[in-house]
């Protein structure tokens, strides 16, 4: 069967009806993994393929993708890359509009026999008119379509992410979904044959279901396009990106990893800035930065933060590393030297900023310092740390339950609704398993009232650099 329509993204990011080729009764290999995957989330139509087995996970199983006798959108392959060309053939046969190859042993190998069968797939998918993802990659996570190759947070969301790498795409959703980060789309896209990472650019700045756009590179085969398409999406969206091999070793490892075509770390982070995309270092920091992008709005108009929290050595540590990371610390007006005066304790106190005061974990002491906080101009947004102190350490019980969590993510909440101003929450690390289950429901009352939170004062104040930086050049100010 000859099908010549060429299927786009948005096609393609809909799936009806998937085929899984490679599967087997093991749920440690991937094929199977997606099944499973494709079930639990409730998938229309699963086709597991495999000529050796009748059924598998309680579904049928087919000999091949054309054997499957109901329509087939969508075909994930993890067999050796040998079986490759024939199973195009079938998939052609078949009419799929877009095949998945989550094998690996093609161009990235630097073999000269992986380049000529990339070329040969390249070939088929023209000619049968599908199109074709990765090789080498883990494909597409689509939470309103149902579309899951692992056990994935479901919820769809404004963030769409293009990653090179399968790891950081499955990784991605785990690390965010904590934090309130959910998905519209998220692409890995592997050796990019095919669809690459222009196609998805352009595709993602112009998807309405998508509100920030996510980045994980390592090299580019178009540079001019990909930079025209970089500067028109960041003018619609921010745009985050963390670009792998900024080493020597970096740069070997991206080669081999995708095949990448990696160009000079200072050339992309230049580029970055002239079209004022945000650049990251790592995975984590990109969660940090997308935190601070979908709930520390509206975005700071200036630099100037207040830190609010139990204890002087956590106050000094932050006002080091915050001002290390460029923000800065305005001293409180009198005027709100005199509000906080009447609200907190004198004795024991430390009414400047940082500020330190021994009732301040109280929930309606929270919200009457940050609202008195707020009203000095000098403050473009504020911050309360808890963890980082002996009356505040994780694991006692105190303040994972209704009494404290409800209300104080409540009060913080409303003073972030009344002022304007970002209000961040820092959650120090626990040292004990009560500990952490402590912190984390206290992070998910937090993040439940749509607040801000990050898990070091350090991360919190580099993620609100680059996105008050990022704020001023969009805005001109």
């Amino acid at each position: 069967m000859s099908n010549k329509h060429k299927y786009t993204l948005e096609e393609i990011f809909h799936p009806k009806s998937a085929a899984v080729v490679g599967v087997s009764p093991n749920q440690m290999g991937f094929a199977a993994q997606v099944v499973v995957s494709l079930l639990y989330a409730g998938f229309p139509a699963v086709y597991p393929v495999n000529p050796k087995y009748k059924d598998v996970f309680g579904v049928s199983c087919y000999p091949s993708v054309s054997a499957i006798p109901y329509p087939v959108d969508h075909v994930v392959v993890s067999v050796p890359a040998a079986k490759t060309l024939d199973l195009l053939d079938d998939c052609a046969r078949k009419g799929v509009k877009s095949v998945h190859f989550f094998t690996a042993g093609y161009r990235e190998t630097g073999e000269e026999d992986g380049q000529t069968l990339e070329a040969a797939m390249l070939q088929k998918a023209k000619d049968g008119g599908f199109r074709i993802i990765g090789p080498n990659c883990t494909g597409m996570l689509v939470p309103e379509a149902r579309f899951i190759v692992s056990e994935m947070p479901m919820v769809p969301g404004p963030v769409a992410f293009l990653s090179q790498s399968g790891g950081h795409s499955m990784d991605m959703p785990f690390h965010a979904e904590r934090r309130g980060i959910s998905f519209s789309k998220v692409m890995s896209y592997g050796n990019a044959l095919d669809i690459n990472e222009c196609e998805l650019l352009e595709y993602f700045m112009n998807d309405e279901d998508s509100q920030i756009i996510a980045i994980y590179i390592e090299g580019v085969r178009d540079g001019l396009r990909f930079h025209a398409l970089l500067k028109e999406a960041a003018r619609k969206k921010p745009v985050v990106i963390y670009k792998g091999g900024i080493s020597e070793a970096g740069l070997r490892a991206a080669q081999s990893h995708t095949a990448s075509m990696t160009s000079s770390v200072g050339i992309f982070e230049a580029v970055c800035r002239q079209v004022n995309a945000i650049t990251v270092n790592d995975i984590t920091e990109m969660v940090d930065v997308l935190v601070a992008l979908r709930f520390a709005r509206p975005y700071p108009s200036g630099r100037g933060i207040a830190v609010v929290g139990l204890g002087g050595s956590p106050s000094v540590w932050a006002s080091d590393r915050m001002e290390q990371a460029g923000l800065r610390f305005p001293p409180f007006s009198p005027d709100v030297r005199r509000e906080l005066g009447k609200i907190l304790p004198i004795a024991g106190g430390i009414f400047s900023n940082p500020l330190d005061a021994t009732n301040i974990v109280q929930p309606d002491i929270m919200y009457q310092a940050v609202k008195a906080i707020s009203r000095d101009p000098s403050i473009h947004m504020m911050l309360y740390h808890m963890g980082l102190h002996p009356v505040t350490r994780w694991g006692r019980g105190g303040y994972a339950d209704a009494s404290f969590s409800k209300p104080a993510a409540e009060a913080l909440r409303k003073a972030h609704a009344e002022t304007q101003k970002p209000v961040l929450l820092v959650l120090g690390p626990p040292s004990t398993p009560a500990g952490a289950e402590e912190m984390f429901r206290v992070q998910d009352a937090f993040v439940a009232a749509g607040l801000p939170v990050f898990h070091s004062l350090e991360k919190a104040a580099l993620a609100m650099a680059r996105v008050e930086a990022w704020h001023r050049r969009s805005t001109g100010t």
